[in-house]
């Protein structure tokens, strides 16, 4: 595949997160793609990325949602399990230079306007939500001997 973005193997991997159990939506995917890289892509790029990938075969539509083809799942699957997300990045971006497309497939047609009211959506319902990074109360540390006091704690008595 000619030439390979960024954007296109953050596609990658965000349905790979999305697209698990079941078709994934605009929204899923959105909210993926800002977990597994720190940022949401553009829209107009995430649009394209779209059309690259599901032109070579890569994604398909399924009951309204997007999934990885058997392809995409198996480039998916050669990542290593540990490696830190700029590293998944890489490896999947020589995955797609070295991918070669085999007979003709759709390409899908997403709209930038229905990806950038998806991205809305992600971040209002994330700006709605507790947020997990607020400061949480320590607890009081209280030392053995305060709270002891003195007093023994009673021994086990063995039964004869």
């Amino acid at each position: 595949m000619y030439p390979v973005h960024d954007v296109d193997a953050i596609l990658l991997l965000a349905l790979g997160l999305a697209a698990k159990r079941r078709p994934a939506e605009l929204v899923e995917i959105v909210a993926a793609a800002d977990l597994a890289n720190g940022a949401i892509p553009p829209e107009t790029k995430l649009s394209d990325a779209f059309s690259r990938l599901s032109a070579y075969g890569l994604i398909s539509e399924q009951d309204g949602g997007y999934i990885l083809s058997e392809d995409a799942q198996q480039m998916m699957a050669s990542l290593r399990k540990k490696a830190e997300t700029p590293e998944r990045i890489y490896d999947l971006k020589e995955s797609l230079a070295d991918y070669h497309l085999e007979g003709e497939h759709q390409m899908l047609q997403v709209d930038p306007d229905q990806l950038l009211a998806a991205i809305q959506a992600y971040k209002k319902a994330r700006s709605s939500e507790r947020s997990w990074l607020i400061e949480k109360p320590k607890p009081v540390w209280i030392s053995k001997k305060d709270l002891v006091r003195g007093k023994t704690l009673p021994g086990r008595r063995r039964k004869d």
